[in-house]
């Protein structure tokens, strides 16, 4: 078994029932060639807004606009002549595996090109090879059989045996819709749906986007003994913690199924299976019927990225041949970072292949949408890797895959066909432009992009500054510095940042000390200055969003220790996968103070609508005072990262009128000292130096290592 774990896109790159649709009966693999195309300097008018949005990429418009019509003319290719849509194309999960069709008969169907001959095999047959379960190879290399109603049956284990030029073996079908293990052998198999159907109770859900606030997840993980969690356990015990802490989202990893847990849902196996080890498809939707109950949004995180190269439970070598799915080219197939396989997106029947996931998990389960894992390692033939991506040349240099950017684009536009209020996040590191730009635009039609160089700054910072050295200039850059026509999700730490080799925020500010100081009766310096410190990191990061927020299940109350799971180097012991839940439940600890703050930051941005569409308006930076002060809309955020210095009667120049002070990382509710007052107004003072500019003196009390959020009076009057 591949026990591989692959972390976060390319971090490495940075350090990292019936029939409705007949497949396709030739592959076809197409090279690519807007990837190849020479930059371009003709000074005429732009036919995409993404260029008339940003001269600086006029250079390279050639490129940029033979991708857009490279997606225009793939999709009539895939579609032909018969007028049908993509979201018709993209059927191939109603076509392939096993289903029974309006008779009541079962039948099963499989692409295998490569192979001589198909058996299904299970319980139903003994586990042998018999004449009443072979299949009959169809055109296209498709291979089918149809089966009496009662000769298989829900819940009988089941695989393909397939033989092939040279040798044989055992075989997952590609389409399974539930894979299992067992207990004693650690085998993997298909089994047969229970025919149960769920009766959705949560119908019409669309999702809160203004702004979209994102609670990561892992199911195996999310509850407090040392074992694996299921579906249910999570809907009963996780989903009103998130209500309560004001998500309107859940983004969902490692659902699709996986062999080896540790890999943290990133080495797929089966594609259109939920993952068994948590619970059965139906308690997975009736999750998801609960989350929308609550008003909460589920994202799943999609791996198309690549695939696990184990033969016995995945895609690998379905039909005896390497390249089914995958590159024919060695150097391309096997990813050089990941242990992995690399799909072959010029191949039809790969567009068909994913397509059809894309929309079997929108439907099915109805998912509120995808993050899709690890788009950098896909946008680029050398998968991103030791590249620093300084400026647009990196990024049109003949090293985009073409094919794998129409695929993604095709993706995006038959996700929103099927769902228009479906959302769509690319986790992407060297910063492609046009990622998270309309398709029409010119771009690639997601949603969102992750700013995942957001953690990696606040990291940097952690390691390498003084308290002291913390300029509020840089801060601000960095979590304003994005494209204006592209959409980002701001995090100060994701799951990435939690695994073992690595530390979460909460750890690189207090370490050790939280094993013994994090009683409420404890005034520890260390955590004292952690505390603060975390409340202010994840506020600057919060407020400064242009689009949603994301945060890893447990950082919101400042879990300990890191994410390690069962391996043999630790003894596959469950201790560190995990959370802890206890600790923030115990009210004689600190952590409840860390949970509140987040709790009460969370309820002031989403109470003011369409927050991250708001102007950012920069009031004041200072670096050598270490205070940073902006706006948006009516509420004001003003942070002092001094490490000793309290400012008295601090002035602000800002628009006229009464302030009053909403939230204080200072209150003793936060683990704080108190010392900002809730109910006394603050009156602008007029300077008749200023008064052409609008804006007048605010004077506050700021307290070293604070930040505090006050609300304008709209009728500027006391």
């Amino acid at each position: 078994m591949n026990k591989g774990s692959k972390k976060s896109d390319n971090k490495s790159a940075s350090s990292k029932k019936l029939k409705t649709q007949t497949p396709t009966t030739k592959p076809t693999t197409r090279s690519s060639t807007s990837a190849e195309r020479k930059t371009t300097r003709r000074p005429r008018k732009p036919r995409l807004n993404i260029l008339r949005n940003d001269p600086w990429l006029m250079p390279f418009a050639e490129a940029i606009e033979g991708r857009h019509q490279d997606a225009i003319s793939r999709e009539k290719q895939i579609l032909g002549e018969s007028n049908r849509s993509l979201s018709e194309f993209a059927n191939a999960h109603l076509y392939f595996g096993l289903h029974r069709n309006e008779n009541g008969e079962w039948v099963f169907r499989e692409w295998a090109p490569g192979a001589r001959a198909i058996w299904l095999i299970g319980d139903f047959s003994g586990w042998q090879r018999t004449d009443a379960f072979k299949l009959q190879r169809l055109d296209g290399g498709v291979w089918q059989g149809t089966f009496p109603h009662d000769a298989i049956h829900p819940n009988n284990l089941y695989k393909m045996f397939v033989e092939w030029d040279g040798g044989s073996g055992e075989r997952i079908p590609a389409y399974a819709t539930r894979v299992v293990q067992d207990n004693i052998t650690h085998i993997f198999s298909a089994q047969v749906p229970d025919d149960h159907e769920y009766k959705w109770q949560s119908t019409g859900f669309i999702p809160d986007t203004k702004p979209l606030l994102i609670y990561e997840c892992h199911i195996g993980m999310a509850q407090d003994r040392e074992d694996v969690g299921t579906y249910d356990e999570f809907r009963t015990n996780v989903l009103p913690r998130i209500a309560a802490d004001g998500y309107n989202a859940i983004q969902i990893m490692a659902i699709q199924e996986h062999p080896y847990y540790g890999s943290f849902g990133y080495h797929v196996s089966n594609f259109f299976a939920p993952s068994s080890r948590f619970g059965t498809a139906n308690e997975l939707k009736r999750l998801i019927d609960e989350a929308h109950g609550l008003g909460i949004a589920v994202i799943m995180d999609i791996v198309h990225s690549h695939a696990v190269k184990n033969e016995a439970e995945g895609i690998a070598r379905l039909d005896g041949s390497c390249d089914l799915y995958f590159h024919k080219d060695p150097s391309r197939r096997e990813h050089p970072a990941w242990d992995s396989l690399c799909f072959d997106y010029g191949k039809t029947e790969v567009l068909h292949f994913l397509l059809s996931n894309c929309k079997y998990w929108l439907e099915e389960f109805r998912f509120d949408g995808f993050r899709f894992d690890g788009v950098t390692s896909m946008l680029y033939y050398n998968h991103g890797l030791g590249q620093a991506f300084g400026g647009y040349e990196d990024y049109y240099n003949g090293n985009q895959d073409t094919d794998a950017i129409v695929y993604l684009t095709l993706a995006n536009k038959l996700i929103h066909s099927i769902n228009p209020n479906a959302i769509t996040i690319a986790e992407e590191m060297s910063g492609m432009p046009g990622l998270a730009t309309p398709i029409k635009d010119g771009g690639m039609g997601f949603d969102y992009r992750m700013a995942m160089g957001i953690p990696d700054y606040w990291i940097k910072t952690l390691k390498e500054k003084k308290d002291e050295d913390w300029h509020p200039t840089s801060i601000f850059w960095e979590l304003t510095n994005r494209r204006a026509d592209e959409k980002t999700i701001s995090y100060v730490e994701s799951h990435d940042q939690a695994l073992v080799g690595d530390k979460t925020v909460i750890f690189r500010l207090i370490d050790d000390h939280m094993y013994w100081h994090m009683s409420r009766d404890d005034n520890d310096d260390v955590v004292n200055r952690g505390i603060a410190l975390h409340k202010m990191i994840r506020l600057v990061t919060l407020a400064t969003i242009n689009g949603g927020y994301l945060n890893f299940m447990g950082n919101e109350f400042g879990h300990p220790e890191w994410i390690d799971f069962p391996r043999e180097g630790n003894g596959w012991s469950h201790k560190y996968a995990r959370r802890q839940w206890s600790l923030v439940d115990n009210p004689d600890l600190k952590y409840q103070y860390l949970n509140a703050f987040d709790n009460a930051m969370i309820e002031v941005v989403s109470h003011q609508y369409d927050f991250q569409a708001l102007p950012i308006r920069k009031l004041w930076e200072k670096d050598d005072d270490q205070i940073l002060a902006f706006m948006r809309g009516d509420l004001v955020f003003v942070f002092n990262f001094n490490p000793t210095h309290s400012f008295t009667d601090y002035g602000i120049l800002i628009p006229a009128g009464r302030y009053d002070v909403v939230l204080s990382s200072d209150d003793l509710r936060f683990g704080g000292f108190g010392n900002v007052y809730h109910s006394v107004p603050h009156l602008t003072m007029p300077d008749r130096l200023y008064a052409p500019a609008g804006v007048e003196w605010l004077k506050l009390y700021i307290p070293s290592r604070t930040a505090i959020i006050l609300r304008r009076h709209n009728d500027n009057m006391p």
